[in-house]
């Protein structure tokens, strides 16, 4: 025997040929042992946990699933076969192929896009979704969210022209994409939804779109400007594609692909320039001083009506490409042809998801017909994705879609590549680098210059300038330099820092030509086998299969989880699927590598022949951006925008400022008409007067709020990587909760183990807290509890720590045992003795070994001495592992003690399923009682079970099934788990509840034991009835199945199967009981809400989302789907959670908090590093305030606007005006510095029942604007006519100076206006600055306090004692005492009044108008329901 590391064979004498076959078999093809980690919850199996496979494309993509119609929903075979990759590669589609079967239907009409969109304050177009990215130290972005695994969404599903009737069904009255929906009402608007209309239309490839934003350009080095052009990225709703005329005859010139990992439908349409078209453009562009250049610039649609023509894709060579989006966002590709002298079949495969062609050529499908010689290929990147253009058919397919149908096994790809097909790759793929491109100074100057915002901001320091306001002007320009600076600044700095953490290089060994050779990690591309071990490795450079060796990796990159994963060498059967599947699926996510995951270790694989070892080789999959890291990396640069009702209601609210500023000067135009103005000057007035009604600064003023609340949650240690998000929390109305590591501890305590009794087999006996007290093997029992706990795991050791799931942990820490993994597991050498020739062959592939306390100082040598069957101390080898089955609930482990005859197979799971494996008369009597005890109480409890095979040898080990090996087994135990609760849980859902917040708890674990936590935090109220869901006619995968729901505590005790209503409770409930029988609530497991979602009536769909409080048992794609199903009935949804199993979840909620402090958690808007629900609290406090912050300064800008727009008005009916330092002076400062203060009041501490409003358009908002106005209105009338009659009043001289185009300021009514107003500017920021419910109270703004003080004090000393300087500078005429101190009563009063009106009257308006609405809406018959309402109107139904 080779002396070597190793201890002991556990092959027992099997032929290295045996082992050659075992190896190749059965440790790479573990047929029985199907893992489906990537779609499991760690809370909701026995020992599930970040510590396994987990895939990150299930959280990091959200590309695994589409969303299926009802009735296929979790059960459809072919829409499991159709998940999708992150860009789908589209196969061509005749108009008249539309002629599909119903099953069809139901699959391809799902909704390929949510139509939430996360609107940006920043006007940095690409960079404004990344520019609080670092506000923290982690380097890595959001995935992006999973889509819903079922038919949900009415309009969006339009979106392929066909869907499923049962998806209908579905989402009728449920789910719209209208404004209530999708604009996060709060109940308060009043317009209809268009759903249903739209819904009827059978054009739905072409719905309106709005405005194209900018015009071409010549090249494209960083993303195009995203979202709105009049207000950034905030007021995107969910539209579908702009209908378009006709296109042409002949080929294909329109396109339709969806991209999922954007989760976004775009529409590709190719022009050509008109030359002479072109030229008149220019010229008139020249003409119009570059207005028509602006124009063209917001609106390309105008540009590309009179410059441009259609034609088809294949024929253009000198024109390009329009890619449009559903968001509104446009970009403009000028054709690139790159020199590509392959076949077609290198570029183009069959492999792809349904897309359509709005063309009029042939293209029935994407195979290719013909595998030509291209001589050229003609390309698009998009946003870092690359498309190509298929001669064939004349349409464009994702060139990442591409793959090798080589690729049928590992040994088709053992040998690499050539150098000239790598060659080949490298032109179409590209480096391997995840590098994002800079742009220019001048370029981002550029940008940011011609916004919209900046352009009316330079458009009004010019007018200022000629009306030689050049201090205003001045003044003006100066803050918009500033702000332009600052914004360039950040953006520089935001892309410098992106670029360093996203690129990424080293040097790898590649085998190409039969060679290896070091390359840079850059020149990789798919095909390409790579040594994992020499040069060592880090970080994971690309994306890779394993394909010898094993790994272990920390994923937390994409899933959240720093527990690190082990990898296993892929399957030949796995490999040949990969170039069917869009993304990775199943069990080849366990032998997966991805781009950027940091590398924990890497061991190379044992073999059969020399060398005995062989290296750990990867195979590379993906490159560059088509990586998961280069997923996440684009997420990060061009965020899915979302919709938010306060931002459009305040384009609205500007536009009618506008047109308020319009009639306005309608009716002064006239007024300078009759005095005989020159009409040059009556233009810059007309213009000047608009500058005045819509203030420049507004859109800044509505960030301030935002911007505060920011700085104050990253001062308590949570940030956020979506500004815009503040608002929309301010709106919340449900908290869904995870359990283990949110409302619970992390990590969970062993509170002992309940082995049977010796004595009296037939009962369990004490718990025992100490291992030392659990008995030994008796006689002949070679299978015992105490060894299963030992053995029974995936514990692997990694620099001598122990490294796995933390449940798997703490249970082998509990025996206080050793394991040994790695160097000591079958490396060693053993010589054949019966071989005759002394052939060596290698060790036996053992996976771990494990002995007890002290066995360290005993050598295996002495052990072995001697014929004795045994050993002189413990030893066990794990042959063989069956790894966890989220299905089966349970994994199992083939164990081998040294020296022993037999042997044992151990099995742990949930307690469910012990029953179907073990033998009836191994459980004690006092089984569910005792399990039941447990559960109740909260605590997890695992059940353990095994046997002893005798004669089992190492090679039938391997060759032995999952269910032989899983039957016939013993019960020998529970392990009881306790789960505590966190400190800040029970206080943080008493406050949530006190607020009226709906508080839900979706987890994997036990609906009993969630029920228990649930119970003992309040979240479900003690004297509630708790009423549990089965199965009594079929099952989860049953149509026609029947689900009875009981009581927990008496379960004859029922619900009506339809309408979720308790029947009548039993005769032996006390009176008490009957008298609180509807306090009930629901806890759904995730087989029985599967089946709801597919499955049952609508109605009592929707009542069991009201009334379920428990969601248990749920799969990350559930946990989604709960969150987007409380959505559906009008819920704004905060999800809160720890893991990787809820990053879907909090990705489509509307306001997700991560309490991962892991990189990945940039997956949710929210993160805190303080792992504590109280957290919640705080998000919803500054939410709500910076809500109503945002409102406030609204409502003030509005008021001043319209208050100085009164003051102009009444001037320009005798030609006069404000003069330059009036208007200085009001703006500079009484309006920046009073706007800004405002949004310094701190949230209140308490959160108040009701919601704050989010339309600006309700009875309140309106009632309160309005009667404002008209009160400082009148004010400013009473004024003006009262100086007129008093009697030093003197008459102003009528007219314009002939030789400019002043008007004249030095008047009595100019003075006695100004004097006022300035007091109504400050009175109405003190109006407007709302207190409680929803902030502290006004006094406590120390910042704002001062300013109003500060500006009162000053205006009463101009009104009543000005200086000479001063009436000089403001240009003040001189007035008696007494009308000054009438002046001063009349603010006095104009004070009281608005504060009165606002208190008390504002309210009573809209109450008055809303009884009026009902009145007439019942007496019609026209009561609606809206859906942003849904779950209100459903709850009224009980």
């Amino acid at each position: 025997m080779d002396p070597g590391p190793s201890a002991y064979d556990y092959t027992e004498g099997a032929s290295a040929i045996d082992i050659s076959v075992a190896v190749s078999n059965s440790r790479r093809s573990r047929r029985d042992s199907q893992q489906s980690l990537a779609y499991d919850d760690h809370q909701g199996t026995m020992f599930d946990g970040p510590g396994h496979s987990v895939n990150p494309s299930s959280v990091s993509r959200m590309s695994l699933h589409r969303p299926r119609s009802r009735r296929h929903s979790g059960v459809s075979q072919a829409s499991l076969a159709r998940r999708s990759t992150d860009m789908s590669q589209p196969p061509t589609q005749s108009p008249d192929d539309d002629d599909s079967t119903p099953e069809e239907d139901d699959i391809s009409g799902f909704s390929p896009r949510r139509g939430r969109r996360s609107p940006s304050p920043r006007r940095s177009g690409v960079f404004g979704g990344i520019a609080h990215l670092f506000g923290r130290d982690t380097g890595d972005t959001s995935s992006r969210r999973r889509t819903s695994i079922s038919q949900h969404s009415r309009t969006s599903s339009l979106l392929w022209g066909r869907r499923s009737e049962e998806g209908s069904q579905a989402g009728s009255g449920v789910e719209s994409e209208g404004d209530d929906r999708w604009g996060y009402s709060s109940g308060e608007e009043d317009e209809p939804s268009d759903a249903e209309d739209i819904a009827k239309s059978p054009v739905v490839m072409e719905r309106a779109f709005g405005s194209y934003p900018p015009s071409p350009v010549p090249s494209v080095s960083l993303p195009l400007l995203l979202g709105d052009q009049l207000f950034g990225n905030d007021t995107r709703v969910d539209i579908d594609l702009e209908s378009l005329d006709p296109p042409p005859p002949g080929a294909p010139s329109r396109q339709t692909i969806y991209l999922v990992d954007e989760d976004v439908t775009l529409r590709f349409v190719g022009y050509e320039v008109l030359r002479w078209h072109s030229l008149a453009w220019r010229l008139a562009c020249v003409l119009s001083l570059g207005a028509l250049s602006l124009l063209g610039h917001w609106f390309p649609r105008f540009w590309l009506r009179w410059v441009t023509r259609e034609k088809a894709f294949k024929d253009l060579f000198s024109g390009f490409i329009v890619i449009e989006t559903t968001f509104s966002d446009i970009s403009f590709f000028p054709v690139r042809r790159i020199p590509y002298p392959y076949r077609a079949s290198t570029v183009f495969t069959s492999t792809s998801v349904p897309t359509k062609a709005n063309g009029n050529g042939s293209g029935a499908s994407s195979v290719n017909s013909e595998d030509s010689l291209l001589g050229s290929l003609l390309v698009i990147d998009y946003r870092y994705a690359k498309f190509a253009l298929d001669p064939n058919n004349g349409l464009f397919s994702a060139v990442k879609d591409w793959r090798d149908h080589g690729w049928t096994g590992v040994g088709s790809v053992k040998n690499g590549l050539e150098g000239p097909l790598r060659h080949q790759r490298l032109t179409l793929f590209g480096p391997n680098v995840v590098e994002i491109e800079g742009k220019s100074i001048i370029s981002l100057l550029l940008d940011e210059v011609i916004h919209p915002f900046y352009v009316f901001q330079i458009a009004s320091i010019i007018l200022w300038s000629l009306d030689d306001y050049y201090y205003y002007a001045f003044c003006i320009a100066l803050i918009s330099a500033v702000s332009i600076i600052t914004t360039l600044i950040d953006t520089r700095k935001t892309i410098a820092r992106m670029r360093e953490l996203s690129r990424f290089t080293c040097p790898v060994s590649v085998f190409v030509d039969g060679h290896w050779l070091e390359r840079d990690s850059s020149d990789l591309v798919p095909g390409d086998i790579i040594n994992l071990t020499e040069p060592p490795l880090s970080v994971l450079p690309a994306d890779l299969v394993l394909l010898s060796g094993d790994a272990i990796v920390n994923e937390s990159m994409l899933t959240g989880e720093s527990v690190p994963v082990g990898k296993i060498p892929v399957k030949d059967g796995d490999l040949a699927l990969w170039h069917e599947t869009p993304d990775v699926q199943g069990d080849l996510a366990k032998s997966f590598l991805y781009a950027g995951t940091k590398v924990v270790r890497i061991r190379k694989s044992v073999g059969t022949g020399g060398p005995f070892d062989r290296p750990a080789l990867g195979l590379v999959a993906r490159t560059g951006f088509t990586t998961t890291k280069g997923a996440l990396v684009r997420s990060m640069l061009f965020p899915k925008p979302m919709g938010f009702k306060f931002y459009r209601d305040s384009i609205r609210f500007i536009m009618v400022l506008s047109g308020i500023a319009g009639l306005g000067f309608c009716a002064s135009a006239v007024q300078f008409v009759k005095l005989g103005i020159r009409w040059h000057t009556i233009l810059i007035r007309a213009l000047d007067l608009i500058t005045v009604v819509v203030p420049p600064a507004l859109p800044a003023t509505l960030s301030i709020g935002t911007s505060f609340a920011l700085s104050r949650l990253r001062r308590s240690g949570i940030f956020c990587i979506s500004p815009n998000r503040i608002n929309v929390a301010g709106k919340i109305n449900v908290c869904c909760f995870d359990k283990t590591g949110t409302l619970t501890e992390d990590g969970l305590d062993i509170l002992g183990v309940r082995a049977l009794d010796r004595r009296d087999g037939t009962r369990f006996g004490e718990l025992l807290d100490n291992v030392y007290d659990l008995p030994g093997p008796m006689g002949r029992e070679k299978a015992t509890f105490l060894y299963a706990l030992a053995t029974c795991h995936q514990l692997k050791v990694v620099d001598g720590e122990v490294i796995g799931d933390p449940l798997d942990v703490k249970m082998f820490q509990f025996t206080k045992w050793t394991i040994e993994e790695g160097h000591v597991a079958g490396t060693g050498m053993i010589r054949e003795a019966r071989s005759g020739n002394g052939e060596a062959r290698p060790a036996a592939l053992v996976q771990t070994v494990v002995r007890p306390p002290g066995s360290a100082q005993f050598k295996l040598e002495d052990a072995l001495k001697g014929g004795a069957k045994r050993a002189h101390f413990l030893e066990f080898g794990v042959i063989r592992t069956f790894e966890f089955v989220s299905q089966l609930r349970r994994m199992s482990v083939v164990v081998k003690r040294l020296r022993s005859t037999s042997m044992e197979i151990y099995v742990k799971g949930a307690p469910e399923v012990m029953a179907d494996i073990c033998d009836k008369d191994s459980f004690p009597d006092d089984y569910d009682d005792l399990l039941s005890y447990y559960t109740k109480r909260g605590y997890r409890v695992i059940a353990i079970a095994g046997k002893s095979i005798e004669g089992l040898s190492w090679l039938k080990a391997q060759r032995i099934k999952r269910d032989q090996a899983e039957s016939n087994l013993r019960f020998l135990g529970l392990i009881i788990f306790e789960n505590k609760l966190k400190p800040g849980t029970a206080p943080a859902i008493q406050a949530l509840q006190s607020a009226h917040l709906a508080c839900r708890m979706i987890t994997g674990d036990n609906p009993l034991t969630a029920v228990s936590v649930a119970q003992e935090c309040n979240l479900i109220s003690q004297t509630a009835h708790v009423f549990i869901p089965a199965f009594v006619q079929g099952g989860a995968m049953t149509p026609l199945a029947r689900v009875s729901w009981s009581c927990m505590d008496d379960p004859t005790w029922k619900l009506d199967e339809y309408s979720l209503k308790p029947l009548t409770p039993p005769t032996r409930h006390s009176d008490g009981d009957m008298l609180d029988h509807q306090d009930y609530v629901l806890a759904v497991t995730g087989d029985v809400f599967r089946w709801m979602i597919n499955n049952a009536p609508l109605e009592t769909l929707q009542r069991m989302l009201t009334r379920c409080q428990i969601f248990a048992r749920m799969s990350p794609d559930e946990k989604n789907e709960v969150v987007e199903r409380l959505q559906s009935i009008g819920y704004t949804v905060l999800m809160c959670g720890d893991g990787a199993n809820d990053c879907a979840a909090l990705k489509a909620a509307d306001v997700g908090l991560s309490l991962s402090e892991a990189e990945a958690s940039v997956a949710a808007p929210f993160t805190s590093k303080t792992p504590d629900i109280g957290c919640v609290l705080k998000v919803i406090k500054e939410g709500r305030a910076a809500l109503v912050t945002s409102f406030s300064c609204f409502k003030y800008m509005a008021l001043y606007s319209l208050i100085q727009f009164t003051t102009i008005t009444l001037l320009y009916s005798f030609a006069s005006s404000l003069g330059d330092f009036q208007f200085l002076y009001i703006d500079l400062f009484i309006i920046i510095p009073v706007a800004v203060s405002m949004g310094r009041t701190l949230p209140h501490p308490w959160i108040d029942p009701k919601r704050p409003t989010a339309n600006l358009v309700s009875k309140s908002v309106l009632a309160s604007i309005v009667g404002q106005i008209s009160i400082t209105s009148a004010a400013q009338f009473w004024a003006f006519f009262w100086v007129r009659r008093q009697p030093w009043y003197s008459p102003p001289e009528l007219g314009a100076d002939p030789n400019d185009n002043h008007l004249k300021a030095t008047n009595y009514e100019n003075t006695v206006l100004f004097l006022l107003s300035c007091f109504q500017y400050i009175l109405v920021a003190a109006v407007f600055s709302i207190g409680r419910p929803y902030r502290k109270p006004m006094w406590t703004n120390g910042w704002l306090m001062f300013s109003l003080v500060a500006l009162s004090l000053f205006n009463v000393t101009v009104l009543l004692a000005p200086t000479k300087f001063i009436s000089a500078v403001l240009e003040l005429m001189p007035l008696p005492l007494s009308a000054r101190l009438t002046l001063l009563w009349v603010a006095v009063i104009n004070v009281a009044v608005s504060v009165v009106f606002e208190r008390w009257v504002t309210q009573l308006i809209a109450d008055v108008v809303g009884m009026l609405q009902g009145l007439v809406s019942e007496h019609e018959g026209r009561r609606r329901i809206r859906e942003s309402r849904a779950y209100r109107a459903i709850s009224d139904r009980e």
